[in-house]
């Protein structure tokens, strides 16, 4: 599943090259993390969300515990409750540069990024809602792997390319649905010695 993702063109670079408006007030980190700000894509414009939705959890004692991100959201549970409405309502695109999957032993993992060779931004499938917890929060889309990613994981987000976007954010769920597939071009594979955890 994908748990880290870098972003390194500038707000401004990438509303321009989405023809979006950029709403002010938000900031982002180069490196974004479950549960921290990033940058998503909507209709006519871009502005700032937190990365995951909230999942209320409790303790032992049935203690109310603070809220898991849940960042994930895989294609094959889009209409399950917990996602339905943002998915049939609420579709949106999150502008990366690259995404991160883990690799190594536990305790010694370190972060394979994988990329677009022939483009510098690309843009995954998302969802998003508002919630009480930490206000607009979005989710991405995962699915199974193409055939180059199954040797880096099992899953991969659901890369759109370019002459998919209007069909996702504004097309019915049926044909939404049918974009939640593996990406079939090529795409950049980067094994690193970082380590997984340092942020």
């Amino acid at each position: 599943m994908c748990n880290l993702y870098r972003m390194s063109k500038s707000a401004a670079e990438v509303a321009r090259l989405f023809n979006v408006e950029l709403m002010q007030g938000g900031n982002a980190g180069e490196y974004v993390y479950p549960g921290y700000p990033g940058w998503v894509v909507g209709q006519n414009h871009m502005k700032t969300m937190h990365w995951g939705f909230p999942l209320s959890l409790k303790g032992k004692s049935g203690q109310p515990l603070k809220p898991k991100p849940v960042n994930n959201t895989r294609s094959d549970k889009l209409a399950s409750p917990f996602w339905r409405a943002s998915f049939e309502h609420r579709r949106c695109l999150i502008p990366m540069t690259a995404f991160a999957e883990a690799k190594g032993d536990k305790g010694h993992k370190t972060r394979t990024w994988l990329s677009m060779p022939d483009h510098q931004l690309f843009a995954c499938a998302g969802i998003w809602r508002d919630s009480d917890e930490w206000g607009p929060v979005y989710s991405v889309i995962v699915t199974e792997p193409s055939e180059q990613v199954r040797q880096v994981h099992d899953r991969m987000p659901v890369v759109m390319r370019p002459d998919q976007h209007r069909e996702w954010l504004t097309g019915p769920p049926e044909a939404a649905a049918m974009l939640c597939r593996p990406y079939a071009g090529e795409l950049i594979i980067d094994r690193t010695a970082q380590p997984w955890t340092a942020h």
